[in-house]
């Protein structure tokens, strides 16, 4: 799911000038992940290329409290990152051209995700 728009929206309210911005995802089995926006095949590629890395066997794994697609979401997460670190100047992310700001949810049902965000600069 894309929060770019979420995320420069957030950031506008906060009049700020240049600094680093912090983007954390408070969950063991989402991910966040800076990735093309512009070709959706790259999020198709990508996401056919976690589920033959790390399928959704459940005989694989001793973990499956919540299904045979919680640990699988675990290690898609420590596979990936939590917290994204974006360079921010004149008021805006510094991201290139083709970059877009993503929730990787892990989870084969969509669920409820909190993102915590944090700026340090002027």
């Amino acid at each position: 799911m894309e929060i770019t728009e979420e995320v420069r929206n957030w950031l506008s309210t906060c009049q700020v000038n240049k600094g680093l911005l912090t983007l954390f995802v408070q969950h063991t089995s989402a991910s966040l992940v800076i990735q093309e926006n512009a070709d959706p095949d790259v999020l198709h590629d990508l996401e056919m290329f976690f589920k033959k890395l790390v399928p959704d066997t459940i005989s694989l794994y001793r973990h499956s409290s919540e299904g045979s697609d919680d640990m699988p979401a675990h290690i898609r997460s420590a596979l990936t990152q939590v917290q994204l670190s974006i360079p921010v100047l004149q008021g805006r992310m510094q991201l290139g051209t083709w970059q877009g700001i993503y929730l990787y949810e892990h989870r084969t049902r969509p669920h409820r995700r909190k993102i915590c965000a944090h700026f340090i600069g002027d």
